[in-house]
């Protein structure tokens, strides 16, 4: 195994509420992701996954409790990367422009170098003058991932990452998170079922209802916590 080169930060949510008017995606939720720790999220659609990922990468505010770093270094939202169900790239720039883009958003150094040896490193180089628009999805795919490490990030969040990949994607995603995982990086993923990706996770936890009902780190089994998110 690697060993680890960058700086880990665990997270912590403390009875985190989050309510869409009278229906609550996440009720009084506790759960401590440790520094370097690779979690696969599990849970049946609506357990609140998605709306729990979101919360971590600060695109929406909980409507109680609190959400922290485990770990005191600065902002939390400039070191985390997140790449969402969707992969909300612009299609009508080439994958370099959008990378450069976010870059300067981000106030990465050396903006156009930092593009190119990403793009290199999910091994889009060749294509990185096409338009978004013309990729398929588990290109599309790569570019996110790509713009989720433009910062280099300690703490990464992916909502269902394999989605939409072939087999050659997949395969490709799985050594892409391993190393990863491997340099370090804490990682939370939303899985759905046993994978390929969901089998490089560390620990398991599930959702039902917003809360956590099962968890490897109390002792449950790590495939039965994720075929019961199969059903």
């Amino acid at each position: 195994m690697a060993q680890p080169t960058i700086p880990s930060i665990g997270l912590r949510f403390e009875d985190v509420d989050k309510r869409y008017g009278g229906l609550y995606a996440l009720r009084r939720l506790n759960l401590e992701i440790s520094a370097g720790e690779c979690v696969a999220l599990a849970g049946r659609n609506g357990s609140g996954k998605t709306t729990l990922l979101r919360i971590a990468a600060q695109l929406t505010r909980p409507t109680a409790g609190r959400v922290f770093s485990t770990v005191a270094m600065g902002d939390l939202r400039s070191r985390i990367g997140f790449v969402a169900h969707a992969t909300m790239a612009y299609d009508e720039l080439t994958a370099r422009e959008n990378l450069r883009l976010f870059a300067k958003l981000q106030n990465v150094p050396e903006p156009d170098r930092r593009a190119d040896d990403l793009l290199r490193a999910v091994g889009l180089e060749e294509r990185k003058t096409s338009l978004v628009r013309t990729f398929s999805r588990g290109m599309r795919q790569r570019v996110a991932i790509a713009r989720a490490l433009l910062n280099d990030p300690p703490i990464l969040l992916f909502d269902e990452p394999s989605t939409g990949l072939d087999p050659e994607g997949v395969t490709w995603l799985a050594g892409t998170l391993r190393t990863m995982r491997d340099e370090g990086r804490t990682i939370l993923m939303s899985v759905h079922g046993e994978s390929e990706i969901a089998a490089l996770a560390t620990r398991a936890v599930r959702l039902e209802a917003g809360r956590v009902a099962a968890d490897t780190r109390a002792g449950a089994n790590v495939s039965t916590i994720l075929r019961f998110a199969e059903a």
